[in-house]
C-alpha cells in the first residue's frame, strides 16, 4: 500500500496534459464495475415477474430501501434527485470498501475526488434554492440585516469545504494507518493482523462515510429547498 497517489501516463489533449494517476485508474474501475451492474439489471430486467424471486428481490429490495432513505432524507420533493444520489452513493461505497483490496487506493483519499463531490452538491443546494424559492432564497443570504451577507456566505462556502474534508481526511487517515501497519508488521502477519483492521477502517468507516456524505447533501439541500412560512 502507498499513500501517494501515483502517476503513470501523462496524455496530452488539445495541449493540455491530462495525468492518469491511481485516483483515475480506481475511478475508472468502479465506473466500469456500475456500468457493467447496470448492464446486467437492464438485461434481467425485461424478465421480471409480477412475484420477485432471487436477482429480483435484491435489486427492488435495494431500490426500495434507497426510495425510503432518500424519502426520509430530503422528502418527497426531491425524490427526482433519487438517480443522481443513488449513483453517487454507490460510487462512494465502492470507492471505501475498495481499500480493503490490495493494490486499491480508494478515490475518495483524494481531495480532488471528494472536492468535486462536494461542488456538484454545493451547486445543487444553490440550484434547488433558487428553483424553489426564488427571491426568498437569495435574500436568506442577507437576513437578519445586510451587513451579516458576507458571514451568510462564508458559512455557504463552508459547505462543500465541509463536506469534501470530512470525506476525504476519514478516508485518507484509514489509508494512512494501515500503510503504516503493514510497514511495521512482518510479512508472514500480513494475511492475519491486518484484516480485522480492513474490517474496521475500509468497511465499517467506508459505508458510514458514504451514508453521512450522502445523508448532510441532501439534508443541505432539503433546507435550501423549503419554504419559509
Amino acid at each position: 500500500m502507498d499513500i501517494y497517489i501515483n502517476s503513470y501516463k501523462t496524455i496530452s489533449i488539445g495541449g493540455l496534459d491530462i495525468w492518469i494517476t491511481d485516483t483515475i485508474r480506481s475511478s475508472w474501475i468502479i465506473m466500469g464495475i456500475l456500468i457493467v451492474f447496470a448492464i446486467i439489471v437492464r438485461i434481467k430486467i425485461r424478465k421480471f415477474k409480477e412475484v420477485p424471486t432471487g436477482f429480483q428481490n435484491v435489486v427492488e429490495g435495494i431500490v426500495e430501501l434507497f426510495d425510503w432513505y432518500l424519502r426520509t432524507s430530503a422528502g418527497e420533493k426531491l425524490m427526482f434527485l433519487g438517480n443522481w444520489f443513488f449513483a453517487v452513493f454507490l460510487f462512494i461505497l465502492l470507492s471505501n470498501v475498495g481499500g480493503a483490496v490490495p493494490g486499491f487506493r480508494p478515490p475518495t483519499a483524494d481531495w480532488s475526488m471528494t472536492g468535486m463531490l462536494a461542488i456538484v452538491t454545493f451547486i445543487m443546494i444553490q440550484v434547488m434554492g433558487v428553483w424553489f424559492r426564488k427571491g426568498e432564497y437569495i435574500s436568506s443570504f442577507f437576513q437578519p440585516v445586510f451587513l451579516f451577507a458576507p458571514l451568510n456566505i462564508i458559512g455557504e462556502l463552508a459547505r462543500p469545504i465541509s463536506l469534501s474534508f470530512r470525506l476525504f481526511g476519514n478516508m485518507l487517515s484509514g489509508l494512512v494507518m494501515m500503510t503504516l501497519i503493514y510497514y511495521v508488521a512482518p510479512v508472514a502477519v500480513h494475511f492475519i493482523i491486518p484484516v480485522p483492521l480492513h474490517a474496521f477502517f475500509d468497511i465499517f468507516y467506508g459505508v458510514l462515510q458514504t451514508y453521512i456524505f450522502c445523508t448532510l447533501s441532501l439534508s443541505f439541500i432539503s433546507a435550501a429547498s423549503q419554504v419559509t412560512d
